[in-house]
């Protein structure tokens, strides 16, 4: 079998896990059939990410039995036990835990496969929607939903620049924030959305087109977005405008990132370094 050929398979078959798993925590969510905790770092978590972690852990050492798994909510190894890792699964149960115990419905399934540190297949299951986002490197990027297939593009503006933007922005996070790093000489919008990689999905299909992440979040966060995004003609980068890595660092945090559509935009004239408060 060929490599791509080998690695579609593999995408589909993830994609069905995403679902399956998508499933499961939305009959949890239904019921209210779930409790919720604080992990050490003091973000939250609900016996929902556990039993998703499980299940999609399962199911993907059945799909490829050879290939690590590194989950949100699964052991964080060394980076010494990882560095050698030709490919493997990086996995986030449920992106937006906090829209979860909320009952927004904006909470996501993730699934990435990185490859030499580069994620190569990207999966994001929004169960409330019953959206599928996925993307192979290379192959482009699709949503399925109830009317069928379509393939992904970000918005292209007409004039690049001069046009006003949408900016997708967190319910959950200040706006402030955000906003504080935004060229007031740029026209905008926002649209509200949950999870990060909700935000990515919505700059993917065109519903938005940019989006400043401010504060700790992990690779999980960004492996499967990164695919997605970048195959419908965006991009991930740190706020410094560098490309995102993975399994390359001891800890497992991003630096604070920007998913960003229309590559004909000059984005680094749309956000500006927030000089004074330069974490907050």
């Amino acid at each position: 079998m060929s490599p791509a050929k080998q690695l579609q398979e593999w995408l589909e078959g993830a994609a069905a896990i995403a679902q399956q798993a998508g499933d499961l925590i939305m009959e949890l969510y239904e019921e209210q059939a779930y409790a919720t905790f604080e992990k050490s770092d003091n973000s939250p978590v609900t016996s929902a990410d556990l039993a998703a972690h499980k299940y999609i852990v399962g199911k993907l050492q059945e799909l490829t039995p050879d290939l690590p798994i590194l989950s949100e909510e699964g052991a964080h190894l060394s980076l010494e036990e990882r560095r050698h890792w030709p490919r493997y699964w990086l996995i986030d149960p449920i992106d937006g835990t906090q829209e979860f115990i909320a009952r927004s419905g904006d909470f996501t399934v993730v699934i990435a496969l990185v490859e030499q540190h580069q994620p190569t297949l990207g999966i994001i299951y929004w169960p409330a929607g019953d959206k599928l986002y996925l993307a192979q490197k290379g192959a482009g990027a699709f949503r399925r939903d109830i009317n069928g297939e379509q393939q992904l593009a970000v918005r292209k503006l007409q004039d690049p620049a001069n046009d006003p933007v949408i900016l997708a922005i967190s319910r959950r996070q200040p706006r402030e924030r955000v906003l504080q790093r935004m060229n007031p000489d740029r026209e905008l919008s926002t649209v509200p959305a949950g999870s990060c990689s909700l935000k990515a999905c919505l700059i993917a299909e065109g519903q938005a087109d940019c989006f400043l992440r401010v504060g700790p979040t992990g690779e999980w966060d960004t492996a499967a977005a990164d695919v997605i995004v970048g195959e419908a003609g965006g991009c991930i980068l740190s706020e410094h405008f560098q490309p995102i890595t993975y399994n390359e660092e001891m800890e497992l945090g991003n630096p604070n990132f920007l998913i960003l559509g229309d590559a004909e935009v000059s984005w680094r004239d749309v956000f500006i370094r927030h000089r004074t408060h330069p974490e907050a």
